[in-house]
C-alpha cells in the first residue's frame, strides 16, 4: 500500500520562485529600466523613452518603437523562460542579443504592479497586459502606435524587506541616469530621452558617430582630454578611447568597458588598461576611458550572471594582452612633444611654494592640485577605512611636554627625516599633512568654527547627470563641512566658497574626488560618519604631495604640527605616516652599550 505521508521537499509556488528571481535580477529601479531598455534594444527600436517618478520607486515607463508583439507573444512573454531570443543550447555560444534569460518581465511583475501595452508592426490592434505581484494576469484589447511601453509602478510593494534597502531618490535616480547613459553610449543611433517627475533630465538625439555620442554626453572637453583607441588581433578588435596621461583626472570616472554591445565590470580588462599607463600616469592619477571590445561571441560566457553584468573569456590572458598592447602603443606613436613629455613632466612634481603662516591652519601652502598616490591595500569599504583611525590609541607617541625638534632633511622629495626629542622619525609628508589637516578641521566643525573662504569667482564644475543627482543628496553635508556649492544648470554647480584651511586647491578636481569616494558612502546613520569621509577628502585632495620639494622651514612647520595632534601613525585612510627608531634601537643596530 503506497504511504499516504507528505514529503518534505515541495515545488515552490510560481509566484513565489518569480519573487526569488526578481531579488536575483532586480536590486533596485536601475535593474528594471536596464531590463526593459534591453528588451527595447533587441525590438529594433530608434527612439527608448525612459520616465520615472521618485527615483523609480514611483513610477517606471519605458516606451520604444520597436516591433511590438503580438497577442500570443505578450502572453508568452510574462512567462519564466520565454524568450524569442533561443531556440536550442546551441544559441547560447552565439548570442549578440542583449536579452535573453526570459526571466526579466516575470520578475518585475513580481514585485510590481505592472502593465505592458504593445502594438505589432503594420497593425493599431494591440495588447494591454495588467498584472498585481504577478499573481493574476489579464489581458485586454489595446488600440495606439506601433511599439511597446512597460510601465511599473510601486516597485518592492509587497517585498518590503527589499524596499527598506533602496536609498534616497536622487541617490536611486542618479543608478537610473547612469544606466540611460551607458545604453545611449553604446547605441549612438538610437534616440534616448529620460524624465524624472515630468522634467526631462536627458535627450540625446540619435546620432552617425561614437564621438559624436560622447560628445552628447561628456561635451567638448572629452576632445581635448581623450585619445581615440584602435586595436585589432585576429577576430578580437578593440576600439574607444582613453585619456592622455597628462589630461589624467584624480576622479576614476568614466572608467566604462563594453563587450560586443554589454556594459560589464571586468578585472582581467581594467587591470589591463591600468598596465597599459605604466609610468606614463602621473602620481595620483587614474585612466578615464571608454573601450569597445568586439570578439567571437563563442569565446565569452555571458550567462554568468542574472543581471548580465559580468562575462567569462575563454582565454583571458589573450583578452589582457590584447588591450595591453591596443593602449600601450597610443603613447609610443604621439609626438615626443605632447603626451609623453607633459606626463613625465607632471611626475615630478609641482613648483616649490613658500610657507605662509596661518593661526587657523597649517602653515604650509598647498601645492598645485596633485592627488596622493592610491591607499595599497586599502579597498573601497570607506568604513573600514575610516575606522583605523578611531580605534587608534590617542597616545602612540605623546610626550608630557613640549618636543624638542630638528629636522634632517627630505628623501626622494617624499618623506621627512627628523629627530624628535631622542628619536629619529621618517615621516610621509602628505600622510601627515593629510592626517593633521582632517583632525583641525573635524575639530572646527564640532564646534561650528569651520572658516569659509568665500571664491571671487565662483568656480563652475560639470557634471554628468547621474553624478549631480548624487550631489544633491550631499550638499547639505558639505555645507556643514563649509564646501558651498549651487546648481547652476540643468548639470552645472558652482562652488561659491571652500573652507579657508584648504588654500589654493582646485576645486572642481575636489569635487569630483568627494562624489568618488561619497558614491561608496551611503551610510547616514549619524551625521558625524556623514562628515568624516566628506572631511578626509578634503584634508588628502589639499595636503602637500608625495614628489613635492619642501623648504626646512616648511618641514620643521609641518613636523611641529603633528606634534601638536599627537604624533597620529595613520592617515584618515588607514596609510601610515611614520616610521620611528628609538635611541636605543639604534645603539643596538651599530652595537653600542645603551646607556
Amino acid at each position: 500500500m503506497r504511504s499516504t505521508v507528505t514529503g518534505k521537499v515541495q515545488i515552490l509556488p510560481d509566484h513565489v520562485s518569480c519573487r526569488i528571481a526578481a531579488g536575483e535580477v532586480v536590486e533596485r529601479p536601475a535593474s528594471v529600466v536596464k531590463e526593459l531598455i534591453d528588451n527595447s534594444l533587441d525590438a529594433g527600436s530608434t527612439l527608448i523613452t525612459v520616465e520615472v517618478e521618485e527615483g523609480g520607486r514611483g513610477v517606471i515607463r519605458v516606451t520604444d518603437n520597436g516591433t511590438g508583439m503580438t497577442r500570443m507573444d505578450a502572453q508568452l512573454a510574462c512567462q519564466r523562460f520565454a524568450t524569442s531570443k533561443l531556440r536550442s543550447e546551441d544559441d547560447l555560444l552565439t548570442l549578440m542579443t542583449m536579452g535573453f534569460r526570459g526571466e526579466a518581465l516575470p520578475s518585475i511583475a513580481s514585485i510590481a504592479r505592472f502593465c505592458l501595452k504593445t502594438v505589432p508592426r503594420d497593425s493599431t490592434l494591440g495588447t494591454q497586459t495588467l498584472s498585481t505581484g504577478g499573481i493574476a494576469w489579464e489581458f485586454q484589447d489595446y488600440t495606439g502606435p506601433q511599439g511597446t511601453q512597460v510601465e511599473v509602478r510601486d516597485l518592492f510593494f509587497n517585498t518590503p524587506g527589499r524596499l527598506k534597502f533602496l536609498k534616497t531618490v536622487p541617490t536611486e535616480f542618479s543608478k537610473v541616469c547612469y544606466v540611460v547613459q551607458q545604453a545611449a553610449t553604446v547605441h549612438p543611433g538610437i534616440h534616448f530621452r529620460l524624465r524624472h517627475q515630468n522634467h526631462k533630465v536627458l535627450e540625446y538625439p540619435a546620432v552617425s558617430s561614437l564621438q559624436d555620442r560622447l560628445l552628447q554626453i561628456y561635451g567638448p572637453d572629452f576632445i581635448e582630454r581623450f585619445l581615440p583607441v584602435t586595436y585589432k588581433a585576429g577576430s578580437f578588435q578593440l576600439t574607444g578611447y582613453t585619456v592622455s596621461p597628462h589630461h589624467a583626472r584624480t576622479s576614476r570616472a568614466p572608467q566604462e568597458i563594453f563587450v560586443n554591445g554589454r556594459p560589464i565590470k571586468n578585472s582581467t580588462i581594467s587591470h589591463a588598461v591600468h598596465e597599459a599607463y605604466g609610468s606614463f600616469l602621473p602620481k595620483g592619477k587614474h585612466p578615464q576611458f571608454m573601450v569597445f571590445i568586439h570578439l567571437d561571441p563563442q569565446s565569452i560566457d555571458i550567462n554568468v550572471h542574472p543581471t548580465k553584468r559580468e562575462i567569462r573569456f575563454s582565454h583571458p590572458e589573450f583578452i589582457h594582452t590584447s588591450v595591453l598592447r591596443g593602449i600601450k602603443a597610443l603613447f609610443f606613436t604621439q609626438p615626443s612633444s605632447g603626451i609623453l613629455s607633459d606626463a613625465h613632466k607632471e611626475k615630478a612634481g609641482p613648483v616649490l611654494h613658500s610657507a605662509r603662516p596661518s593661526s587657523s591652519s597649517l602653515s604650509i601652502a598647498p601645492a598645485p592640485f596633485q592627488h596622493a598616490p592610491e591607499f595599497p591595500g586599502i579597498g573601497t569599504n570607506r568604513h573600514s577605512t575610516l575606522s583605523l583611525f578611531v580605534q587608534e590609541p590617542s597616545s602612540v607617541y605623546s610626550r608630557d611636554q613640549a618636543c624638542d625638534i630638528h629636522p634632517l632633511g627630505q628623501i626622494h622629495h617624499t618623506y621627512l627625516l627628523g629627530q624628535i626629542d631622542q628619536d629619529l622619525f621618517i615621516v610621509d609628508q602628505h600622510t601627515a599633512h593629510e592626517r593633521v589637516r582632517f583632525e583641525r578641521l573635524l575639530r572646527s566643525w564640532k564646534k561650528k568654527e569651520i572658516l569659509q573662504q568665500r571664491l571671487l569667482i565662483p568656480e563652475p564644475v560639470e557634471l554628468l547627470p547621474h553624478q549631480g543627482e548624487l550631489l544633491e543628496v550631499w550638499l547639505p553635508s558639505l555645507a556643514q563641512a563649509g564646501l558651498e556649492v549651487e546648481r547652476f544648470g540643468t548639470t552645472s554647480y558652482v562652488v561659491r566658497a571652500i573652507p579657508a584651511m584648504l588654500g589654493n586647491i582646485s576645486v572642481g578636481p575636489l569635487v569630483l574626488e568627494l562624489l568618488d569616494e561619497l558614491s561608496e558612502w551611503q551610510s547616514t546613520d549619524s551625521l558625524d560618519n556623514t562628515i568624516k569621509p566628506i572631511l578626509a577628502t578634503m584634508a588628502c585632495q589639499s595636503a602637500v604631495q608625495a614628489g613635492r620639494p619642501m623648504t626646512q622651514p616648511e618641514i620643521t612647520i609641518l613636523l611641529q604640527d603633528w606634534a601638536q595632534e599627537n604624533f597620529p601613525m595613520t592617515c584618515p585612510h588607514g596609510r601610515r605616516v611614520a616610521i620611528r627608531h628609538s635611541l636605543e634601537e639604534l645603539h643596538t643596530l651599530f652595537a653600542r652599550p645603551l646607556k
